[in-house]
Formats: structure tokens, sequence, C-alpha cells
């Protein structure tokens, strides 16, 4: 048995074994406590590892073709921000850069990071590297909405054609296994593995 703190309303429990597809309820809330996550180490460092090869196409195919007055240009997330760079609006190319580059790098690396190390010498690093996962990862989602926001205004009135281009595609599967990853990683594998490894012969 083991004592737990509900997230939601902060009662204090005592919590067995939760079994394989299985998951454990507050009995304050009937929030969740604990959920049994089987294969959770192997599963994350798949989603994270198609992620990563799907970074670098993501960031280089087209992710619109647009038609505005006869004109017809492909845009690609590093070519969206140098474009902004040049046309001054460098506040709003750093924040584009920052979402939809780099930001989603480092969620990845420090994902892969969590599943690649393990044992009780990494252990203090990995816990404040989850933390700093969680603290990021709203930001790795700021790009959905700015490139809704672009599309809106470029398909205001008759001006302008967007069409999707392959990016586009690329781009939404690294987001949907970036999320999925973080989903899979069951963050107690950092301190359960303590008591898993056998003691040294001193």
């Amino acid at each position: 048995m083991n004592a737990i703190a509900c997230e939601t309303c902060g009662l204090v429990q005592q919590l067995a074994h939760v079994p394989p597809r299985h998951l454990a309820r507050c009995a304050r809330c009937d929030g969740i406590l604990q959920r049994h996550r089987p294969n959770s180490r192997a599963r994350t460092a798949a989603l994270t590892l198609a992620a990563l090869c799907l970074y670098v196409p993501a960031n280089i195919y087209p992710i619109m073709t647009m038609d505005y007055l006869g004109l017809r240009t492909q845009n690609t997330v590093l070519g969206s921000v140098r474009a902004l760079y040049r046309d001054g609006m460098w506040a709003v190319a750093v924040l584009v850069f920052a979402a939809s580059i780099l930001v989603p790098l480092l969620k990845l690396l420090g994902l892969f990071f969590l599943v690649a190390n393990r044992g009780s010498r990494w252990q203090r690093v990995r816990t404040g590297v989850h933390r700093t996962i969680g603290l990021i990862g709203p930001w790795a989602m700021l790009d959905v909405f700015l490139l809704a926001l672009m599309v809106a205004l470029i398909r205001f009135g008759n001006f302008a054609t967007v069409i999707p281009g392959p990016g586009i595609v690329v781009f939404a599967s690294v987001v949907v296994l970036t999320i999925l990853a973080s989903a899979s990683y069951d963050p107690r594998l950092i301190w359960k593995e303590e008591l898993l490894e056998p003691l040294e012969p001193g």
C-alpha cells in the first residue's frame, strides 16, 4: 500500500497496486489518482523517435501554397520566420520560431532523454526535465493557433487562395505524435527504478 495525494482535492489516501487496464479514482472527488500504463517507456520512445524523424521534413516542406493577386508562393515554417524577420516583425518572428521550431524540438529531446536514461544516477535531472516539459508544453501548441489565425486572415475576401501543402500533413503528424508521446510517459518510472535496481555487492 502506498500513500498518494489527489491532485484535484488534495485528499491523502492509501493506494494498492493498480492492475493492467485499470485506474484508481479518488474517494472524495472521483478524480483519477493513478492509471496503469503498460510498456510506457517503449511506447514513448517509439512515438518520440517517429516525431524526431518527421521534425526536419515538417519544417522544410511547404505547409501551404498561397495565390495572392496572381502571385503564387510556397511557404515553409522556416521561410515564414525569415520573411517575418525581413519585414521588421522580429517579435512575431521570434514567437513563431519558438513555438513552431524551438519548443517542439526541446520537448522531443527531453522526452528522448527521459526514456534513454534510467537508474538512480539521473533521477533528479530527469525529474527537472519532466517538469520543464510540462511548463513548455503549452507553448508548443501555440503554433497551431498562429497558423489558423494566419490562414483566416489570408482567406479574408476573394483576394487570396490558400492551398495546403505536403508539409502540413507532416507538421500535424509531429504535433500529434508529440502529444501522444507526452501522454504515454509515466513519470513514476523515474523513482520506481530505484527500487527495482539490484544492490551492488559491497
